[in-house]
């Protein structure tokens, strides 16, 4: 839907100094392909500037439809930012009028996972390590609890109209009866040397409840709740590398499978019992209005649809399914600004990033002091600039795709389509989460690393040559076993220096016990030699290479040093955290920001800016934001430019 101008209006509540209230006018772009912001950027004193909330939106994490007390038709939202899932919306669908209320707990930056809507007409969460109910006929939250850690990643109700939730990281069983108000916390019901994913759960006719959960190893679980008795169902030989699903039946049984994804055979679970049945053909799933982060309920209980929820344009359409007549309303609701990734310098002098929930594209021109956003692939975590083009590595699906400023925006990445930005290659599921992309000053190669794909261990490198379209994907085997590339520096001598991190993918276990620093050859693409520079380390969150041949480091985000290639050897190193504290970080650490001569600085979480002097590594702080630096960080026009909190920043030097 076309509209001139669209209103947006922000609560910049975490961080007042910098982050004030106001109302930022959005308006389309000519080509529709996004939106500008009119800002003006604010000077906060000694040398600081805040530029604005780079993505102005939030992203949902649920939505259901379904009435209020009166009996009206409303659309209820829960709302997340990069403060995490901070409110719940409803809104009226007939007229878009909107309520916003606000969570009645810490969230600690969590965000649901999960949701479920009652018979009873209530909604349910469980995140920020607390269990929460919402009443949208007494339009406010009903109940709260504090609950086994962290989040609910499935729910269900039982027969008998009890809720249950299955949470993350370890297999966390809680309940409510909504009539007696009682909650039961069973704290966690199984062990394991990773994260748990238990993506399902459900109950049988009896009251045994059942979940399946993943991603290192799949298992299903049967749980006894008078007895608080738990069975496992798989035996060894059939856990994969995924996630396992149940699934309850009209006949009142519960049926699962080893694999959410698979074709292999069910399982018929009743009572706790568990037999083998081959195909499961006959499906009658017993209707429950829950589902994962992304779960949109679009049918209203008078038969009306919600077509579409727009976060971004704010505008909400839905359907009588009797005479097709579509209704479309405006509504509003308060946004801190989405998670932001990290930040670069393109080469047209434009500072460029992505943000997370929504995958959002942006650039921020400081001469015109103006803003564009556009939908992204995926979440842009790293880049890197080559041959007047930006190079993004994206998350999921370790994707690559180029931009290039100084030519119009064309289309989608696809596979086989020309567009701008262009899709070039994928890693997955070698690699998913990218931490780090490099561009070789041999002028046509990218170097991407990262961690593989959900409950694997060890990610590798993927080498792509932009002159002849071709790559080369190492494994971890080839690289270091049961580890992933962290920090990646190209040497005068045609090797690279890698620096590891012992973090596997995410929900897989880690295996190594500490991380180490290797050099490979570009030529052959082997390693040459590698060592754990510092006992029991698990990252090198970031290295750099200066003009004399020495490359600065970051240990476990505290620890700087300084290690001569030639020698192998760490020559200098120095404790951060009693200064300093711990450096800025994402999932691509954007540590280490050189200026305009070459000199090397330091970004902090606590707001430091610190300065390398070459000569002896003593480090000088120059600055201390006025708010945290969550994400580096690049130069550019005299400026040091990183992220605070949803907003870009700069520091003039």
């Amino acid at each position: 839907m076309k509209q001139a101008i669209l209103f947006f209006t922000l609560y910049m509540a975490l961080i007042p100094i910098a982050h004030a209230q106001k109302n930022v006018q959005v308006s389309p772009l000519p080509d529709q392909s996004g939106f500008t912001v009119e800002s003006k950027t604010k000077d906060l004193g000694g040398g600081f500037y805040d530029h604005g909330v780079a993505s102005p939106i939030s992203n949902h994490r649920g939505v259901v439809a379904t009435v209020d007390g009166q009996g009206r038709n409303i659309v209820l939202v829960w709302l997340f930012d990069h403060r995490g899932g901070y409110a719940l919306l409803m809104i009226d669908a007939l007229t878009g009028k909107s309520e916003e209320f606000p969570v009645p707990f810490d969230t600690k930056g969590d965000t649901p996972f999960s949701s479920i809507l009652s018979e009873g007409n209530k909604l349910y969460s469980l995140y920020g390590s607390h269990f929460v109910e919402f009443d949208p006929v007494l339009r406010k939250f009903t109940f709260v609890s504090k609950a086994t850690p962290q989040m609910a990643m499935s729910m269900t109700a039982d027969d008998d109209g009890r809720i249950w939730a299955a949470t993350y990281p370890s297999s966390g069983l809680v309940s409510f009866d909504p009539r007696t108000r009682e909650f039961k916390d069973y704290k966690s019901v199984n062990k394991e040397k990773w994260a748990q994913y238990p993506r399902s759960i459900t109950a049988d006719d009896s009251g045994w409840i059942y979940f399946g959960l993943g991603n290192a190893a799949s298992q299903i679980f049967a749980f006894n709740p008078v007895s608080a008795e738990i069975t496992s169902i798989l035996p060894p030989a059939e856990r994969k590398l995924g996630i396992a699903s149940v699934s309850r039946d009209l006949n009142g049984k519960v049926y699962g499978q080893s694999l959410s994804s698979g074709d292999g055979p069910w399982y018929e679970l009743y009572k706790g019992k568990a037999n083998k049945v081959g195909q499961y053909q006959t499906r009658k799933p017993k209707p429950v209005i829950t589902g994962s982060q992304v779960l949109v309920h679009d049918k209203f209980p008078d038969g009306s649809l919600l077509k579409s929820l727009d976060l971004v344009n704010r505008v909400l359409v839905t359907e009588n399914p009797g005479t097709r007549k579509k209704n479309t309303v405006t509504f509003n609701y308060s946004s801190d600004g989405a998670i932001v990734m990290g930040v670069g310098t393109a080469p047209d002098g434009t500072i460029v990033g992505g943000t997370a929930f929504p995958m959002r594209f942006f650039n921020y021109d400081l001469k015109n002091d103006n803003w564009v956003n556009r939908p992204a692939l995926g979440q842009f975590n790293a880049l890197a600039n080559q041959n007047n083009k930006v190079f993004f590595a994206v998350y999921n699906g370790g994707y690559l795709i180029d931009w290039n400023p100084f030519q119009p925006w064309k289309g989608w990445p696809k596979k086989g389509t020309v567009s701008n930005p262009q899709y070039l290659s994928v890693a997955s599921p070698t690699v998913i989460r990218p931490f780090r992309l490099v561009a070789h000053p041999d002028g046509k190669t990218m170097i991407m690393s990262g961690s593989p794909e959900y409950g694997a261990t060890g990610g590798g490198l993927l080498f792509w040559d932009d002159k002849t379209k071709q790559q080369k994907l190492l494994t971890d085997k080839e690289v270091v076993l049961d580890q992933s590339t962290m920090s990646i520096v190209p040497l005068k001598n045609g090797k690279i220096l890698g620096g590891t991190t012992t973090t596997p993918g995410s929900g897989g276990e880690k295996k190594a016990t500490e991380a180490v620093v290797y050099i490979m050859d570009m030529g052959s693409k082997k390693i040459e030699w590698q060592k754990a520079l510092f006992p029991q380390a698990q990252e090198y969150s970031d290295m750099r290479l200066m003009p004399n041949g020495m490359v600065y480091g970051i240990k476990d985000k505290k620890v700087f040093f300084v290690f001569d290639p030639a020698k192998k050897q760490v020559i200098h190193e120095e404790d951060l955290l009693p200064k300093y504290g711990r450096t800025t970080a994402e999932q691509s650490p954007r540590i280490f920001v050189e200026g305009p001569k070459g000199e090397m600085y330091l970004l902090f979480n606590d707001g430091a800016i610190v300065q390398i002097n070459p000569d002896n590594y003593n480090l000088k702080l120059i600055a201390t934001s006025p708010s945290n630096i969550k994400a580096g960080g690049d130069y550019a026009n005299g400026r040091i430019f990183f992220v605070s909190g949803s907003h870009l920043f700069s520091y003039k030097l």
